[in-house]
């Protein structure tokens, strides 16, 4: 099964399923900076996505697998995510000198603490925090849970498409690991800063301080509840290089 909150690795495309379409992603590094090697944009049947639940997968797979060959990406390894409001996080402190085995062992054995539904039915992970403790004997740790069905069903999607799923990260996470890419940008003095993002028919604000997420709101308000007669979504990719002013594939 594959497993909530790994750390990313190389050769992997980014895949976005939203309520109306699917979109893929694939970036390289070259002087320390990202450059959009190839991205595509295909439109989902209606109905196929519903508040971020896939209730069509073989839409969403056949969708995917055009997008996968208008980009004619590299790889077909994926990093996804589940949506934020479908995750729990919660921060517990643990003693420093247990190892990973003895921490999920004593993870599962407290879940009922955390987690409000049962522990065969929730894919987790964690993950040990760099925070400094008044007792060095302790530290922060991550904990990050979902129930299995929103990591599958976005896996076997994916798999119907010819794509792999690798890793599995959190929304939040990924828009925090987005921002530190230009954080530096920003004007002096500046650390907090609002994050809006305005699908089709959901719009979350992350709002982000010292390049961490310190709050999320999702809402069913976007796009087409603004503009209904706009059936295309709108979207940018904001960077310093000519690669993102490649023309993007629809489909």
């Amino acid at each position: 099964m594959l497993r909530l909150y790994r750390k990313p690795s190389k050769g992997l495309i980014g895949v976005d399923i939203s309520s109306t379409s699917v979109k893929v992603l694939e970036l390289s590094v070259k002087n320390n900076r990202y450059w959009v090697e190839s991205y595509a944009l295909v439109h989902l049947p209606e109905g196929s996505v519903v508040e971020k639940n896939i209730l069509n997968l073989e839409a969403v797979g056949d969708a995917l697998e055009r997008a996968v060959n208008l980009a004619n990406v590299q790889s077909t390894d994926v990093a996804l995510a589940v949506p934020t409001s479908m995750v729990i996080t919660k921060i517990i402190e643990m003693d420093a000198d247990m190892n990973d085995d003895e921490r999920e062992i004593q993870i599962r054995d407290d879940a009922e603490q955390y987690i409000p539904f049962p522990l065969d039915e929730a894919s987790l992970d964690f993950e040990v925090l760099p925070d400094r403790l008044a007792n060095p004997n302790r530290v922060n740790v991550l904990l990050v849970a979902t129930r299995i069905e929103n990591v599958e069903a976005r896996s076997e999607a994916l798999e119907l498409g010819g794509l792999t799923p690798k890793i599995a990260d959190v929304e939040s996470f990924a828009i925090e690991n987005a921002f530190k890419v230009f954080s530096d940008t920003l004007p002096m003095g500046v650390n907090t800063v609002g994050i809006l993002d305005i699908g089709h028919t959901m719009t979350t604000l992350s709002v982000m301080r010292n390049n961490k997420v310190i709050y999320t709101r999702e809402q069913v308000f976007g796009g087409e509840t603004t503009d209904p007669g706009n059936s295309k979504p709108l979207w940018f990719i904001f960077c310093g290089s000519r690669a993102c002013q490649k023309k993007p594939y629809f489909a």
